[in-house]
């Protein structure tokens, strides 16, 4: 285990300080939570267009019990239990590597809610909207990982925490697209 976490460190600090300044507000922009406000809205606009209303009421539905479970399991699944520093609380790391903001979050790092609710939305919602837009899920998966990269590159997350949260979004996604499936077949 200490093999992979050292591992995982030596390819934080690659990706990291492999990061310029001048591509920093890039990233910033990619890990903002107001940044994609606009996106959120109009992947609500396309919901309700493509499905019909009272399927896309129960996917709004559905959307708020995934970002619940998306980033409270997270925290109390995750961080909580496995307590691993993030690399800007890790002392062992000061000063080799770039923290572009000075800010650092919380003390806690495993795994990144970040990558959890951007790949929970993308896999959720590119599976209900791919029917209707062959190019979404893609779309919508390069996105968070856009925004999972970002974590690195800014310096609060180790590559292991953004994959761990890419796959705690991604399972939970996948479990309330089948709850929505199956409401959808005792519906008919």
């Amino acid at each position: 285990m200490q093999g992979l976490v050292e591992l995982d460190q030596q390819l934080f600090l690659i990706l990291n300080n492999w990061g310029a300044a001048v591509w920093d507000p890039f990233w910033i922009f990619c890990s903002g939570k107001l940044t994609w406000l606009p996106l959120y809205i109009l992947l609500l606009v396309l919901l309700f267009k493509k499905l019909p209303r009272k399927e896309a009421l129960v996917a709004v539905g559905l959307i708020v019990i995934l970002v619940l479970l998306a980033d409270q399991g997270s925290v109390q699944l995750f961080k909580n239990t496995v307590q691993r520093l993030r690399p800007c609380h890790e002392p062992s790391l000061a000063g080799l590597f770039r923290l572009p903001t000075g800010a650092c979050g919380g003390q806690f790092g495993f795994v990144s809610s970040h990558a959890a609710n951007t790949f929970a939305l993308a896999v959720f919602l590119g599976g209900l909207l791919r029917p209707y837009l062959r190019w979404i899920a893609a779309a919508l998966l390069i996105w968070a990982t856009l925004v999972a990269v970002s974590r690195v590159m800014l310096g609060v997350h180790y590559p292991g925490d953004i994959l761990g949260g890419a796959i705690w979004g991604a399972l939970v996604a996948r479990l309330l697209l089948l709850v929505f499936q199956r409401l959808q077949t005792i519906k008919k």
